[in-house]
């Protein structure tokens, strides 16, 4: 009967946990991230509520698994590129130059922390917590599974604001956990806190270990079918962190999160990220999250007027926290966003939840307090990217021409730069210096910027790294390589390449850079004629050609295409959205960030890329 009871527990919080996407997508609940919908489905099915489910060892396994696998993935959200910065900085609309933002994130930060600090020490001589450390680490702590999907959805994560605030969100997940696991080693009193050094120096070994590793070549095979080497080797170096945490006394998240941040240094293929975010966040993490959800007893909670005014006070020490360190933004930015960014980071989850589990283990907390905190987190996860949205300016953005830079005059840059002068393209040739008489006749027809010569050195002189897309066709297919390389470092979105060589193209497409080959488009397009003439009559005709259209106007997000307002000389051929390739019809959702391939009259689509790019 126990057995069968048991059975009964996982059956509900594994139906809870598939059903709960599908009532907020019903319902059109979008605003609220699914993992606190999972917690507020476990307050109804559990003590709080229903009380259908009895915590048992599975429940009890299966939510531990899950727990230190959102503590790897909250590691392997990292992007440790975003350390090191970018040499460019624009200019705000304001004509200010942009701020650096690894600098005002590191100040914003330590302001964040020594707020914190000030304020957990109020909370303790007000008599609501004995341990200032542990209330710092939660007041301080932000939450990047929030703050990221918010800011992609406003189309902010490669914009200097948008960088500032996840790098502050970053460095928050990075220090709030190593202190966390300090905390606990000096709060348990084994004097074992420099163990601590032998987690990370067996993190930094795996690290070198793991590079060399990654290189050989036989592995390759091996990532695919039923082996799937790579996959295994991140559960055994999940496992491994874990067990050694453990051996030394630290937290066994702690292990864990050193093992995404791992995962994240080593660059995996975007593949293998999307396989484990499938695994954690399809099974093991929704469990997890639900039963928090589950142990929580909201009704004990408001049987102690003294936790009743602790909700409120640590919201307001949540916001003061961080809109006080933000205001340094004001330098550069209008109030509107300087508070809007300062309430986005007030958002908490992961690391309080982890903070809150600790603490009640360890005796510094009780179990209505860690459900107190719980509680907080879940209410800023719901509101805080709601008064984001509603705070941002998202200002009315003009016609943005796409600068395109092509290093090389030639056949093959000459006539394309004509065809993308008008419209929403600002087109720049990158050329050694000409004959004068010569000079003068191409000035007069091409905007042409002149190089001593096609090297690293004469592209430094010049503004080419600035470009949204840069070509690179010169003579000599060694020199696009190189320059391609270069450019690339230097942070160029979109770096095309023109080589004939099979060596050069592959080491290119490893670098994420784009080819074209003469020779190959010859035999494309001769083979496609003799196949396909009416497509190629498509994609040739100057009037009713194929066009692609990135769809990042927000009014338009979920609307079906059956309800689309535009009319007129264009058709909806095909969605890219991520991997996926849909075949549009009446009832297709349009997402952001889709990429819409469309054919129709030039103006006409010109007046669409217009609308779904640029429109408010």
């Amino acid at each position: 009967m126990e057995h069968g009871l048991s059975v009964t527990s996982l059956l509900i919080v594994i139906l809870v946990a598939f059903l709960t996407p599908i009532i907020l997508h019903k319902f059109k609940l979008n605003i609220i991230p699914v993992v606190v919908a999972e917690i507020i489905m476990g307050l109804i099915i559990g003590k709080s509520g229903f009380n259908l489910v009895e915590t048992d060892m599975w429940l009890e396994t299966l939510s531990s698994l899950g727990f230190i696998f959102l503590m790897f993935l909250s590691g392997l959200e990292i992007d440790f590129k975003a350390f090191s910065g970018s040499n460019k900085r624009g200019k705000l609309p304001n004509g200010k130059l942009e701020p650096n933002t690894f600098v005002v994130a590191m100040i914003i930060f330590a302001g964040v922390f020594i707020v914190s600090l000030v304020l957990s020490y109020l909370f303790v001589v007000a008599g609501f917590v004995s341990n200032a450390f542990l209330m710092t680490l939660i007041i301080s702590t932000i939450s990047l599974g929030v703050v990221v999907p918010t800011l992609k959805e406003a189309h902010l994560m490669k914009t200097a604001i948008g960088q500032i605030i996840l790098l502050v969100a970053v460095i928050a997940d990075l220090v709030t956990m190593i202190l966390l696991a300090v905390f606990v080693s000096l709060q348990e009193g084994e004097g074992n806190t420099w163990l601590l050094l032998i987690l990370f120096a067996a993190g930094v070994l795996i690290y070198f270990l793991s590079k060399q590793f990654k290189n050989l070549t036989f592995l390759e095979s091996m990532a695919t079918g039923t082996i799937q080497i790579g996959t295994r080797g991140v559960f055994t170096l999940i496992i491994l962190l874990v067990a050694i945490s453990e051996t030394v006394g630290a937290e066994n998240i702690l292990g864990a999160f050193l093992a995404g941040a791992l995962v994240s240094l080593l660059s995996p293929n975007p593949e293998l990220i999307h396989k484990l975010d499938s695994f954690g966040y399809g099974f093991l993490i929704p469990i997890f999250f639900v039963m928090i959800g589950v142990d929580l007893d909201i009704w004990t909670l408001f049987g102690e007027p003294r936790l009743i005014l602790l909700i409120p006070l640590l919201l307001i020490a949540l916001l003061i926290s961080k809109l006080v360190p933000v205001y340094v933004l004001k330098i550069w930015y209008d109030n509107k966003t300087v508070v809007a960014s300062g309430v986005l980071l007030t958002t908490t989850l992961s690391l309080v939840i982890a903070a809150a589990t600790i603490g009640e283990r360890i005796g510094v907390i009780t179990k209505e307090m860690g459900g107190m905190f719980i509680l907080v987190a879940v209410i800023t996860s719901v509101f805080t990217p709601i008064v984001f949205k509603k705070l941002f300016p998202m200002e009315t953005q003009q016609m943005k021409k796409v600068k395109i830079a092509f290093i090389g005059a030639n056949q093959y840059t000459l006539p394309v730069y004509r065809e993308l002068k008008s419209g929403l393209y600002e087109p720049t040739i990158y050329h050694t210096k000409q004959e004068k008489s010569e000079q003068q006749i191409t000035e007069s027809i091409f905007e042409i910027v002149d190089l001593t010569d096609f090297s690293e050195a004469s592209l430094n002189e010049t503004d080419v790294d600035e470009a949204d897309v840069v070509v690179i066709s010169t003579g000599k297919e060694e020199v696009n390589a190189k320059l391609g390389m270069v450019l690339k470092e230097k942070g160029v979105d979109r770096v095309i390449c023109r080589v004939e060589s099979p060596r050069l193209e592959a080491n290119l497409k490893e670098n994420e850079i784009e080819i074209f080959s003469t020779l190959r488009s010859t035999n494309t397009l001769l083979r496609a004629v003799i196949e396909s003439p009416h497509v190629i009559n498509i994609l040739t005709n100057q009037e009713s050609s194929l066009y692609e259209i990135h769809l990042l106007n927000r009014k338009f997000e979920r609307m079906t295409l059956r309800e689309f307002p535009f009319t007129g000389d264009v058709i909806f051929v095909r969605i890219f959205r991520g991997k996926d390739s849909i075949v549009p019809h009446g009832e297709t959702e349009l997402h952001l960030f889709d990429r819409l391939i469309v054919t129709g009259t030039k103006e006409y689509v010109e007046e669409l890329k217009q609308e779904l790019q640029y429109g408010n």
